[in-house]
């Protein structure tokens, strides 16, 4: 009787373990073919593409920044014409990029220009203020210029400045309107525009203004101090457009433009001919591809 117990308790033992064995390896397994194929894979629903960072087809504009951003010389000596602004103007002759972004209807009414002749990256949070009470999708920046023309090349604006000045300007818009898009022009080539300009007899007389003393005065002087003088400007905007670069590229939904205003190869037509300086109306026209161009792009 205890013999068959004992062979009772061990076949019963054995079983269990069977049993157990087998849960084991269904657990471990997860469960039978189909449990593997209908809840798991059920459960496993693919994500939703994220949102884009970046929106290549804004529905508004705001633009700051400096006198090329009012067209000023392009359309009268000495004087704004925001009608041909690369970046809000209405002019057909432009196209500019709020026009090829919106359309010109909408662009009527939802872009704003606030940039301002003379401004200089000091300027700049004060423009974002304004803009961002417009609610823009997209400010568009060029600024730069004046903080190397100055009246002499140790008066520009020195670049721990302007990297503190530019970052200000961004948080100011931060503060306000977190999912705006920026968009960064670099500063043009100072030095390439007097090389173009100083061919011209007008547009020297109007250099002695005082435009751009930095680098445009005595534009026909290439002694060793002249041409010294107009390296250190030239260093100083290449500096800007690091600066520009690497603030911008630590804000997700800022872009900088890669120096294609810098590197773009204006010529005397592209240059007004009241001062053979600031872009003409074609000058203009150009910024606005280039512009656009950046905005649309697909992010790399």
């Amino acid at each position: 009787m205890r013999k068959r117990n004992r062979h009772a308790r061990a076949v019963l033992a054995g079983t269990t373990a069977a049993v157990l064995g087998l849960a084991g390896c269904d657990a471990m397994g997860g469960g039978d073919a189909e449990g593997s194929s209908g809840t798991h894979a059920r459960e496993a629903k693919p994500s939703p593409s994220p949102t884009p960072l970046w929106d290549s087809s804004p529905s508004s504009v705001a633009a700051v920044g400096d006198s090329i951003t009012r067209g000023f010389d392009a359309c009268t000596v000495l004087a704004d014409c925001p009608e041909v602004s690369w970046a809000t103007g209405a002019s057909t002759e432009v196209n500019s990029l709020a026009v090829r972004l919106l359309g010109a209807a909408k662009a009527a009414t939802h872009s704003w220009n606030y940039a301002a002749t003379g401004a200089r990256m000091a300027d700049l949070p004060a423009q974002m203020a304004q803009a961002a009470a417009e609610k823009p999708q997209l400010v568009t920046v060029m600024a730069g210029a004046n903080d190397a023309c100055r009246e002499s090349a140790a008066a520009m604006t020195s670049v721990a400045d302007f990297r503190a000045e530019f970052q200000d300007a961004l948080s100011t818009l931060r503060r306000a309107l977190p999912k705006t898009q920026v968009y960064v022009t670099s500063v043009p080539n100072l030095k390439r525009l007097w090389s173009q300009g100083r061919t011209n007899v007008l547009g020297k007389q109007v250099w002695k203004l005082g435009l751009c003393p930095s680098m445009l005065g005595d534009a026909d002087a290439l002694d060793a101090a002249a041409t010294a003088r107009r390296e250190t400007v030239q260093k100083r905007v290449e500096d800007y457009n690091s600066v520009l670069a690497e603030v911008c590229a630590k804000d997700v939904r800022c872009r900088f433009d890669g120096g294609a205003v810098y590197d773009f190869r204006f010529g005397t037509d592209q240059l007004s001919h009241w001062d053979w300086f600031h872009p003409s109306k074609d000058g203009q026209a150009r910024l606005a591809e280039l512009a656009y161009q950046g905005v649309t792009a697909k992010a790399s």
